[in-house]
Formats: structure tokens, sequence, C-alpha cells
């Protein structure tokens, strides 16, 4: 199955554009993270999703954009019991 992109066109006063970023594409992508991280926010998109709305090669990274961008993940307390019994397993 193809997948198939869609075209989005932002109009930006030019004075505001160039407040914003040096060309369109500093601009297009800023534009881009944004979405991104509203989509995050809002529970529309996982982050796996938003990942690759943003072309983000791994996981690694990705926790890179999310920290500078102050999103942190939410996690519940099966989250972190899991996680922390995961450390002791490999621990051994």
């Amino acid at each position: 199955m193809e997948l198939t992109a869609m075209q989005v066109t932002l109009e930006v006063p030019e004075d505001l554009a160039l407040l914003l970023g040096e060309n369109s594409a500093v601009v297009s992508r800023a534009a881009l993270e944004a979405l991104a991280l509203e989509g995050l926010r809002g529970d529309k998109i996982t982050v796996a999703q938003a990942r690759r709305l943003l072309g983000i090669g791994s996981r690694y990274e990705m926790d890179g954009f999310l920290k500078t961008h102050g999103f942190m993940l939410p996690l519940s307390v099966e989250d972190i019991v899991s996680d922390a019994e995961t450390a002791i397993r490999f621990r051994s």
C-alpha cells in the first residue's frame, strides 16, 4: 500500500515570516514541528506518528526533539514500574 502526502500551504505575511526564520524552508519546518507538537498535546497522534511526520530517524533523536520543546510524555505508575522491572532485569 503506497502512502500519499497531503500538500498544505500557509500564507504568512512576509514581515512576520522573516521574524520566524530566514527563509521559507525554515518557516515551513517550524510550522511542521508546531503541527506535530500540537498533535501530541491534543492526543491526536502518537510519538511514533510525530516522528514519522518530522522525518526523525531514531527514537533517541525524537526524545531530544521533545525535550528541546519542553514536551513531557505522560507516564502512568504502571509505566514506571514496568521500566524499573526492565532495568532490574538488564542489571542482572
